[in-house]
């Protein structure tokens, strides 16, 4: 399982946009969320208009704030309009260049939406092969798991042991639906590797 992070300053118009139609148009082991710096209460109700002209519902949906945890586990990120204000994804990064429908009329809303939907077409056409092969974020996971486990197990167990059983279990997690607490997740369980005598993760490397 692949994530797309699309994000936007306040994650209540463009980031929406573009992960519903990433979910309507995209293969089933890519998924995709959105998050913005400044969320507000609501989505704007314009967006939510006319994504309901083209099927979508955006009614029971809420902006989301970026977390530092979004941030590790996406595995290629959109940012959108935002410039400068947009937050740092540590991933493969597009940037597009789109007016914010925040106050426009339905139909300046309507042209922002259809031109979201295409570039979203256009992602999913060009790069699914590379969302798919693009391993800087479980190298990024993996670098912040490392130092930790190292620093627990020196003397116990070579560097390059604990490198292994580290990079085998957090690709156990690769294909998880949700990628909440993975972190803490493989730390636990690669500890419990390391601590015993045989580990079917070290094992299978």
């Amino acid at each position: 399982m692949r994530y797309v992070l699309f994000v936007c300053t306040q994650n209540a118009g463009r980031s929406q946009m573009a992960q519903a139609f990433f979910e309507r148009y995209a293969p089933a082991d890519l998924r995709a969320e959105s998050a913005g710096q400044d969320p507000p209460v609501a989505i704007h109700p314009e967006v939510i208009e006319t994504m309901a002209e083209v099927g979508i519902d955006l009614s029971d949906r809420r902006p989301k704030r970026l977390t530092v945890e979004m941030q590790l586990h996406a595995d290629w990120a959109i940012t959108m309009g935002c410039g400068g204000t947009c937050p740092y994804v540590p991933t493969t990064v597009e940037e597009w260049g789109i007016a914010d429908p925040a106050g426009r009329s339905k139909e300046e809303v309507r042209k922002i939406r259809d031109d979201i939907a295409g570039r979203v077409e256009d992602l999913i056409f060009r790069h699914t092969d590379d969302i798919r092969s693009d391993d800087s974020g479980h190298k990024r996971r993996l670098t912040q798991l490392l130092p930790r486990l190292i620093e627990e197990f020196e003397g116990q167990r070579e560097p390059e042991e604990i490198r292994a059983c580290t990079d085998a279990v957090l690709s156990s997690f690769d294909d998880a639906p949700i990628r909440g607490h993975v972190l803490s997740l493989a730390q636990r369980r690669t500890a419990d590797c390391l601590r015993a005598d045989t580990c079917e993760e070290l094992a299978s490397v």
